[in-house]
């Protein structure tokens, strides 16, 4: 039988990952480095000592209970009675036989141990389950007049759809092997999943192996099962093992390829993989926000409740709770240091999460009209350039001698002045070519109309806010609906706990970038709407919500009951402020049926007087205009033969005074509000008349506002009929619609950080060709189609406004500029950990026990991995220009160059002007979002001493009072302060301590 000693170990190993060998991605790696220290202080040191504090109470208590035994057994002989028959001296003789039990004591307190760290642990997460009395919880209140609250409230969600649904990894060079769910079956209606049937991956058994081309796909389904998922996997290995010879026959040999661990020395390159797969979604899923000060509480509440019943305090015997107390004493004692171990490991990942991120690769998209000719040779020459555009714009389809219907046909200079708006990538250039492009600008950052970011949204919100804060004008964002076509992922039942965390700290981060009159609007559908509703008003407490009703027809979408046709868009806005902008009935070009006025004309209404507009014949220009007339008057006579002269006649043949007064037609006529125009043969007179404002209405219909037509086939129009990646993304007009409605004019920044198929990127472009507007956007996806349909689906839109089966119409396209960056994620950061303890250190720790405990418990995690390249390693600042760390790509680790500029411009906050390479230095000059001038120099200083930067600065008379900087950063010690004269006013700051400073304050989230 088990015992309570056991118990708790398993627990323990459990809470420490110590049962997950195999792992060796992100904590689980760090943490099965330190598995022998970790099980060494759990088994020979920390549980130990629960016998040694019992020892410490029981001395104490003991004795006290000895003298009041002896003190009453010599009453009672005084008294003449027998002490043995005495109840008072049987049960003090009988509680003092207890102390003599310690063995029971110490596995009570393992058993409320055990109690305590499996109530709130479930599967690598701790949940807040505070629980009062028996089937009652208690949760925080903080006085609010509604509370929302739900069981992950205090945890970052951390995980994402990408590693359920998409996994792959390469091998033997062109081969690639992918884990694909093909059927994820999840509870229906939020309905929690019985005790011991939680969903497992298990092999799908209509068809688990296939292959295509090169390409082998291991297939799993998504369903409840009562199996251990360890075990599941173990048949998955024995099956795939079991068709060796015909993978080896295809040439996926290399899946067999032994990857040993020293618990699994059998363990095959396949089995890593599948781990590490079926893993990645079950554990590291949430990040507890305060663990050390939640479990402390829960603890003094679970000792209150469950341990000295406090409730119960007037009906137990006095003396009982006396005893009690060391009991207390030293489950407290163990408990927390247990939680102040669990609080390292927790605090650390908090860490790793939180820390703002590298920028991993930048690049810009700019069509041709804003490329300098004098780049234009070297374009021409490169060959991926060219494919690119053959493949987005078919641009061997261009007729004429510019370019011939052939994909290996070279570029011409000539093509290229001729189509100004194909969109040229600066990946497919070098550094110096990108140098050259982004030194033609006068001011970079304004010169860009859009910055999209391949990122988890949370770690691209934080490493924006510096620079954007309060800037934004508009936040749109269309987040997971969470139905059961397109739920999030989420563990064990918390399907809405876990929507709720991934919604409520990223519109929290969003919140913080909107200006002071800022709006927000978030898409949703019923699913979500309440819980959405309440996490916005909990966020943005100064804002109301307004709920706008969108009506379309979703195909196929016919539920019990009512058949969905509807979604809906919140609107936070400031409380008391009219922020939307009124709607204006379209009214162009409106035409009646006007002609000369003849015999059959009938002039028996009102109004009383009407006049003609004389229009000549040849240019169709209005010339002048005649004199009022009356019903009675008969029509003059019109002499002019290059004239015509245009009566007021309406559809139904009846005469009647024109729209605008006769003083106002030919000013009118020069401003184009009124023109004259042929058709059928006749003159007829247009005018343009403004639509009326009027509030919008909460509830908006029409065929445009439909997702399948204007979402799904219009996607398919840019791509093509192959397109899959979406199958239902938001209608455009819709997003334009909600756009349209912040009233910020032909000036706006939005940002979408649930970018999608980068519909609000192309809703702003459309809304710019309409009134030449100078609207920008920041786009924010993590998905891998960030680089298969977002980022092309904007070059597409800039090229050409009309597409037809993946190929442009018209070809007629707008000037524009984006940037596009991916930043490392947080299980870059956690892969680049190198854990670092040296000899000086080891040996300090040997000296005392309790020194070592304290690091271990407390510390060592911090500490040991403080110099690990992805943290921030100052010492390879020497050559900024060639910083490298392991990026994920493909499920394998690659070794990239890192863009150390362009995170310290967005760690700073700097707006950039002009950014060029002058004799070696890199020199950015801009403004910081506070509006200070600023100057950033970096350098290799190995290959440019401080002398030299000396003379560089001199040179470039950055300390005369022309530039008037604020504040200067250079990277490497220097002398620049040396060189300030008595009317300078910067400071010179070291970009390493800034970088450092910067990229890990995280004091206020």
């Amino acid at each position: 039988m088990e015992t309570q000693y056991e118990k708790l170990k398993k627990i323990l190993r459990q809470m420490f990952q110590m049962d997950q060998a195999d792992l060796d991605f992100g904590i689980y790696r760090i943490m099965n480095q330190k598995r022998d220290e970790i099980e060494h202080f759990l088994d020979k040191e920390l549980l130990p000592q629960v016998k040694e504090e019992f020892s410490k109470y029981k001395s104490v208590d003991a004795g006290e209970k000895q003298k009041e035994l002896a003190r009453l057994e010599k009453t009672v002989k005084e008294s003449g009675l027998n002490p043995d028959d005495s109840p008072k001296v049987r049960e003090l003789r009988e509680e003092l036989g207890t102390y003599g039990n310690e063995e029971a004591l110490v596995n009570e307190v393992f058993s409320h141990l055990t109690t305590f760290f499996r109530r709130y642990y479930d599967d690598g997460d701790f949940l807040s389950l505070r629980r009062y009395k028996k089937d009652t919880y208690a949760i925080p209140y903080e006085g609010e007049e509604v509370k929302l609250h739900w069981a992950n409230a205090d945890q970052y969600y951390i995980k994402s759809s990408e590693y359920l649904r998409d996994y792959a990894f390469k091998i033997d060079g062109d081969k690639r092997v992918h884990f694909k769910l093909v059927d994820a079956t999840e509870e229906k209606d939020n309905v929690k999943q019985e005790q011991g049937k939680e969903r497992k991956f298990k092999l799908y058994e209509e068809e688990p192996i296939k292959i295509e081309e090169n390409d082998l796909y291991i297939q799993f389904t998504y369903q409840p099962d009562k199996a251990k998922q360890t075990d599941l996997n173990k048949k998955t290995v024995e099956y795939v093992d079991s068709r060796d010879g015909y993978l080896v026959k295809e040439g996926y040999q290399d899946l067999f390829i032994k990857k040993s661990t020293p618990k699994n020395p059998k363990r095959t390159l396949f089995e890593k993989h599948l781990n590490d797969y079926t893993a990645r979604f079950n554990f590291d899923f949430f990040i507890h926000k305060d663990l050390g000060g939640f479990m402390r509480r829960e603890l003094d509440f679970y000792i209150k409740n469950e341990v000295l019943f406090i409730d119960d305090l007037d009906e137990q015997d006095e003396k009982k709770v006396m005893r009690s107390i060391g009991k207390v004493k030293v489950l407290k004692h163990i408990a927390r240091k247990i939680i102040t171990f669990l609080a390292q490991i927790e605090e650390f990942q908090k860490k790793m999460w939180l820390k703002k991120k590298f920028v991993v690769d930048c690049g810009y998209c700019v069509t041709l009209d804003r490329v300098p000719a004098g780049l234009y040779e070297e374009i021409v020459k490169n060959d991926a350039q060219r494919e690119e555009w053959v493949r987005l714009f078919a641009i061997h389809e261009i007729e004429g001698d510019l370019m011939k219907p052939a994909y290996s046909e070279p570029l011409t200079r000539n093509f290229l002045e001729a189509n100004h708006y194909l969109v040229l990538d600066t990946k497919f250039f070098s550094d110096e070519f990108k140098e050259k492009l982004l030194a033609s600008f006068d001011n970079v950052d304004e010169a860009c109309d859009g910055l999209i970011i391949n990122s988890e949204n949370f770690q691209a919100l934080n490493l924006l806010r510096e620079k954007y804060q309060e800037k934004v004008y508009g936040v749109y964002i269309d987040p997971p609906y969470n139905t059961d076509a397109t739920e999030i992922v989420y563990k064990n039942g918390y399907k809405d706990s876990s929507w709720n965390c991934l919604i409520y700290d990223r519109i929290d981060k969003g919140k913080s970038l909107l200006n002071k009159n800022g709006i927000l609007c978030a898409t949703i559908d019923d699913c979500e709407l309440s819980n959405l509703t309440k996490i916005i008003e909990q966020v943005m407490t100064e804002y109301e919500i307004r709920p706008v009703i969108i009506e379309y027809n979703h195909r196929g979408r016919v539920k019990s009951n009512f058949a969905i046709t509807h979604e809906y868009a919140l609107w936070a806005i400031k409380r008391d402020k009219d922020l939307i902008t009124r709607k204006k009935e379209k009214s162009n070009d409106i035409r009646r049926n006007l002609r000369r006025t003849g015999t059959d004309s009938t002039r028996s209404s009102s109004p009383k007087q009407f006049y003609g507009i004389e229009v000549d014949k040849q240019t169709l220009k209005i010339v002048g205009t005649t004199e009022p007339l009356a019903l009675e008057d008969d029509i003059p006579k019109h002499k002019n033969p290059r004239t015509e002269m245009i009566w007021p006649i309406d559809d139904n043949n009846v005469e009647r005074r024109w729209y605008y007064g006769r003083e106002r037609v030919i000013q009118d006529a020069e401003e184009g509000s009124v023109w004259a125009k042929i058709i059928k043969g006749a003159i007829q007179i247009h005018y343009h008349q403004e639509g009326k404002q009027k509030l919008r209405k909460s509830v908006w219909t029409g065929k445009k506002l439909d997702a399948s037509t204007y979402g799904s086939e219009l996607l398919n129009d840019i791509f093509g009929i192959g397109q899959r990646d979406f199958s239902f993304p938001k209608s455009l007009h819709a997003v334009e619609d909600c756009l349209q409605s912040i009233s910020y004019g032909l000036y706006t920044l939005f940002i979408d950080y649930f970018a999608g198929s980068g519909t609000t990127a192309h809703a702003v472009i459309n809304l710019n060709r309409e009134d030449n507007g100078n609207r920008k956007y920041i786009l924010v996806e993590m998905g891998q189609y960030f680089d298969t349909v977002l980022k092309p689906r904007i070059q597409k839109v800039v090229y050409s406004k009309d597409w037809k089966n993946g190929k442009p119409v018209s070809r007629e396209g707008v000037s524009h500029m984006f940037k596009y960056m991916k930043l490392e994620s947080y299980e870059d950061t956690l892969d680049n950990l190198i854990l670092n303890r040296d000899e000086k250190q080891q040996m300090v720790l040997d000296m005392s026990k309790a020194a070592k405990e304290d690091y271990v418990i407390g510390y060592m995690l911090d500490i040991e991995t403080r110099e690990s390249d992805s943290l921030l390693n100052i010492d390879r600042f020497e050559d900024p220009f060639h910083y490298t760390l392991k990026i994920r790509d493909e499920n394998e680790l690659k070794t990239k160059k890192i863009d150390l500029i362009e995170t310290f411009n967005y760690l700073v906050g700097l707006y950039v002007e002009q950014t060029e390479v002058i004799r070696g230095f890199k020199v950015i000059r801009g403004k910081l979002r506070t509006g200070e001038k600023t100057l950033v120099i970096w350098r290799n200083t190995k290959e440019k001493t401080n002398e030299e930067l000396d003379t560089f600065f001199t040179k470039q008379g950055y300390n005369t009072q022309d530039f008037e900087f604020d504040k200067i950063f250079v990277n490497g010690d220097n002398n620049l302060e040396n060189l300030k004269v008595d009317e300078d006013r910067w400071k010179v700051s070291l970009i390493e301590e800034e970088f450092k400073k910067r990229m890990f304050d995280v004091k206020e989230i």
